[in-house]
């Protein structure tokens, strides 16, 4: 991979939302009422990198959620984002709204921006944790590079105890156009129609350690992973989607017996997939529930119990311990595994989350209509 244009940015791996709440201790309730993710419900070579790379200091608890920083508006604002392919919408809190989350985060003023520009376009967005409402703005976003009048979202409400907890303060999808509100133009498709990138890629390495997070816009960094990039063709044009042959452990096929769909979302902490499949694989790894969380797990088990391994287009991707198990910071260990809550009733649907895209270096290839995926280093 030679690119011309290649865009680094930092991603910042912070303390999670379950960690927020427990320290207050909401978690107990809040997890009787919501599942864990942020999914929306709709509906090269070293002289290819940039001049400049930045890097700011990471924070890394046991599950993860992670933040990159844009500016929006002229002169620039700041905010932290989640860059999340389960969406396509980029929406920031903003003065007009009044929801303890929007208080606790920074805000977007429109009056202290002389580039910005109001459409007056109510918007509603639906995560699997909640939900923001708002307004259809448009101002100067930068992500590294500037694409002027891009649209996106002022809340005025913000439903969730997540967002109100959340170490971001927004997010900015890089789903397909088909799941934005509105018909409004992604973030990435304008750097992409405006010439800003030298080819229609974008890559994720999320880091096991403190520091290190990157997402790449324009091109792939084969410093980030080993071997050879497997591609998978997306099955939609919608979310990251793909086929999934089988998920087996131990050699025998546990769950997408006879092929199911799986979602790439960097939106999302943890593998979810269909209740029945989940609960199987809890019972197999001993998982028990305690106050609607599926830990009492063994301190012993992240070395002794095998992989769990996902089949994708006939190359195998296993799953370690390590990685499907975490533990806290009282030493309590806990499944990465998660029910889905029927998002995708007409057929087996999974989400491969942060923890998948741990372990491998993920492509995201708008040019061609598909994923690459190899280990992550």
């Amino acid at each position: 991979w030679q690119w011309l244009s290649l865009l680094r940015l930092p991603i910042y791996q912070v303390k999670s939302i379950r960690e927020n709440l427990r320290e207050k201790g909401l978690l107990k309730n809040f997890l009787k009422e919501h599942p864990y993710d942020m999914i929306q419900n709709q509906g090269s070579q070293k002289s290819a990198l940039p001049r400049k790379v930045f890097h700011q200091p990471l924070r890394n608890y046991f599950d993860m959620v992670y933040v990159g920083n844009i500016t929006i508006g002229t002169p620039p604002q700041h905010f932290s984002v989640v860059f999340d392919t389960g969406s396509a919408d980029l929406w920031v809190p903003s003065i007009y709204c009044h929801s303890m989350a929007c208080v606790t985060h920074n805000i977007f003023d429109p009056f202290q921006s002389n580039t910005f520009q109001y459409a007056a376009v109510p918007i509603q967005l639906e995560y699997g944790s909640g939900k923001v409402s708002g307004y259809l703005s448009y101002d100067t976003v930068r992500v590294m590079w500037t694409p002027r009048a891009q649209g996106f979202c002022i809340s005025s409400l913000e439903e969730s105890v997540v967002f109100e907890n959340a170490a971001f303060d927004g997010m900015l999808g890089l789903g397909f156009p088909a799941l934005s509100i509105q018909g409004v133009t992604p973030v990435f498709d304008n750097l992409k129609t405006r010439g800003f990138l030298d080819q229609s890629v974008f890559a994720f390495y999320l880091s096991k350690n403190e520091e290190g997070s990157v997402v790449i816009f324009g091109g792939v960094d084969q410093r980030y992973y080993r071997g050879e990039l497997k591609w998978v063709p997306l099955t939609k044009r919608q979310y990251w989607q793909i086929n999934l042959d089988r998920i087996t452990w131990k050699g025998y096929v546990i769950a997408c017996k006879f092929g199911c769909q799986a979602i790439v979302d960097t939106g999302s902490s943890l593998l979810l997939g269909p209740d029945t499949a989940v609960n199987n694989i809890q019972k197999l790894i001993g998982a028990k529930y305690f106050h609607n969380e599926v830990k009492d797990l063994s301190s012993g088990a992240v070395d002794t119990l095998p992989d769990f391994v996902f089949t994708i287009n006939n190359v195998q991707y296993p799953v370690p311990a390590h990685a499907y198990i975490r533990k806290d910071s009282d030493g309590f260990c806990f499944s990465n595994f998660k029910g889905l809550r029927n998002y995708f009733s007409h057929e087996e649907t999974w989400v491969l989350g942060d923890v998948f895209i741990r372990l491998y270096f993920t492509v995201f290839d708008r040019g061609q209509n598909r994923i690459g995926l190899a280990t992550a280093v």
